[in-house]
């Protein structure tokens, strides 16, 4: 008896172990839209700059029109930060040609008046999200890449 509950222990233990490996994220951003190019982005956002004092505050965000297909908005979410794409993810790229505007904690697209969650990335009916981009804190720079 004391033998199968030893071997079940073990066997318990290398399950769980198996289930961590598996789990693990490579860190990558997986975002299958047809409609936004994989356009490489490379951000740095030094927080200690004035033109970045809004993302001191829940709620509040910056755009950068720079990079990405139609710029980038960061959004401070009041636990962390997210950035998105402002191409609209439910349009042909080609035919709807201005970025996204934001309204408060939205970002609407003009192309067909969808509305968009900064906190989510999401749209109730919507089959895409906004594209989202990988985003890393080091001391006070933000560095956002995709």
């Amino acid at each position: 008896m004391y033998f199968i509950k030893f071997i079940m222990k073990k066997i318990l233990v290398l399950f769980l172990i198996i289930s961590f490996v598996y789990a693990c994220d490579s860190g990558s951003v997986n975002y299958n839209n047809p409609n936004i190019p994989n356009l490489p982005v490379n951000l740095s956002l030094n927080l200690s700059l004035p033109q970045y004092s809004n993302l001191q505050f829940p709620s509040n965000y910056i755009i950068d029109f720079s990079q990405g297909a139609r710029g980038i908005v960061v959004f401070n979410t009041g636990s962390g930060f997210n950035a998105f794409d402002l191409a609209c993810p439910n349009q042909a790229f080609a035919t709807c040609t201005t970025p996204m505007s934001i309204s408060g904690i939205n970002a609407n697209c003009n192309c067909d008046n969808t509305t968009y969650s900064l906190f989510s990335g999401q749209s109730a009916g919507q089959q895409y999200p906004m594209k989202p981009y990988r985003i890393e804190i080091v001391g006070n720079n933000l560095i956002i890449s995709n």
